[in-house]
């Protein structure tokens, strides 16, 4: 039988398949070639997925406590996306020769290969959004050009990249006594992006804002060229919001009415080996369609995650127990989309070394940051029920509205999908069909 099968392959074309048709891609040769391994793909929105990698690793710096200030200019090239740079007052990075590359320094090192960078054991990061050690080199391999200048030891260097090559080697440019940190400037290539590519000011500049609210310790400072301002998009804005995600709550619900006065809203740090940090901010608007925004190290998980479970079994964990508390029987049939549905809920995680479901980090998948939000906000919910009762029943009363809601949209359900399997099993005379109206005037009934 086996030699029938073999007798059915069809004819070789004639092209060899040995050892010589093995390839192996070497350096940032790999991210050129099949790019959307590594941001998702070639569109607008892997376009600016590069921007997002640089100034990630700006806010690492700061979350760690080494930088305070980023700037970000945004200038109008012709012929191209842009040129976007990315400026911090951190530590900068390492200009002295690696170990295990004689003759190249740890910056070109880090530019230049994949999975390379200082956030893998943990010493020099706590916790950090970068992981894997391809976001900057995936930017570097991406742009037609890429300049990277380091004040260190109040010393400035600089480098410059063409499509991941090095354009030179490091120059020490001398003496910089009032300068430190990391300047990445880069200009997406065209020949990756499309002729047409550009970055969307309005689209960076709600990035830069975003990340001030995720850590109020950062002053994020804006400009872009004049030819780009408009009247969402200023040439120049300076960011700093010591409340957090608080304040950005507040500006997004701006007068509208919601269900409790007070927004629920808080952080909690957790030190030792677990050493994290989480922080909410929920309101609960009379309407609304809802709109939820979650972060795991300033980065956005747009498909939530693990910490949003966390957060949707403390919500709903705590208004059952509460329901419970004042002797609400049917409290105990609310389930997660009854407290979350239509609500404005904005969570922030800073977990170490937390696992992503792809490069892109769109989804959280680190089993413990669900254990985390929910023990973090559980006692924070129970406190903001039970210290205004008047609060705490006005959020119950809105939840089970919503619950009721639902259990009746699920009965129809149920009620209609009886119905329709009924029909199927009722046999009618060739004369007479499924009645479809409604009402005692428009329907009759045959007895046979």
């Amino acid at each position: 039988m086996s030699d029938d099968l073999f007798d059915k392959l069809p004819t070789s074309s004639g092209e060899s398949y040995d050892g010589s048709a093995i390839e192996v891609l070497e350096g940032l040769e790999p991210v050129r070639r099949r790019p959307g391994m590594y941001i998702g793909g070639i569109d607008e929105r892997a376009l600016h997925h590069l921007a997002a990698e640089v100034l990630d690793n700006a806010m690492d710096e700061a979350v760690a406590g080494h930088a305070n200030r980023i700037e970000v200019l945004l200038e109008d090239l012709s012929g191209t996306p842009g040129r976007l740079t990315i400026t911090d007052n951190g530590r900068g990075i390492p200009v002295d020769e690696h170990p295990k590359y004689p003759g190249k320094s740890a910056l070109e090192v880090i530019l230049s290969t994949l999975h390379s960078g200082g956030k893998f054991s943990g010493k020099a990061y706590a916790t950090s959004g970068g992981l894997h050690g391809v976001g900057i080199s995936v930017v570097n391999a991406l742009s037609s050009l890429t300049r990277i200048e380091v004040a260190r030891g109040k010393e400035l260097y600089a480098q410059e990249f063409a499509r991941g090559e090095t354009l030179g080697k490091l120059q020490h440019l001398g003496p910089t006594p009032n300068r430190r940190g990391t300047s990445v400037s880069f200009v997406p290539d065209t020949e990756i992006f499309g002729e047409d590519a550009k970055f969307k000011p309005a689209r960076l500049f709600k990035l830069v804002r975003s990340k001030a609210y995720l850590f109020a310790g950062v002053e994020i400072r804006w400009k872009c060229s004049p030819s780009l301002a408009s009247e969402e998009v200023p040439a120049e804005a300076v960011f700093q919001f010591p409340g957090g995600l608080a304040d950005h709550l507040k500006e997004q619900i701006g007068t509208r009415e919601c269900v409790t006065t007070l927004p629920f809203a808080g952080t909690q740090d957790f030190p030792g080996e677990e050493q994290g940090r989480v922080e909410w901010a929920i309101a609960w608007p009379l309407w609304s369609d809802g709109s939820y925004s979650y972060y795991c190290n300033t980065i956005p998980t747009p498909d939530g995650g693990t910490h949003e479970q966390g957060l949707r079994a403390a919500l709903t964990k705590g208004i059952r127990a509460f329901g419970e508390l004042i002797g609400q029987k049917k409290a105990k049939d609310i389930a997660p989309e009854d407290v979350i549905t239509g609500s404005e809920v904005m969570l922030s995680v800073f977990v170490r070394d937390p696992q992503f479901q792809s490069q892109t980090k769109d989804r959280l998948t680190s089993p413990e940051a669900a254990r985390m939000v929910e023990n973090a906000v559980r006692d924070h919910f129970d406190h903001f029920l039970s210290d205004n009762l008047e609060r705490g029943k006005a959020l119950l009363g809105a939840v089970m509205e919503r619950m009721d809601e639902r259990l009746r949209r699920k009965a129809e359900r149920e009620v209609k999908r009886k119905t329709a399997t009924n029909a199927r099993k009722l046999r009618l005379p060739g004369k007479l069909t499924d009645c479809t109206g409604e009402g005692d005037a428009e329907t009759e009934l045959f007895i046979v």
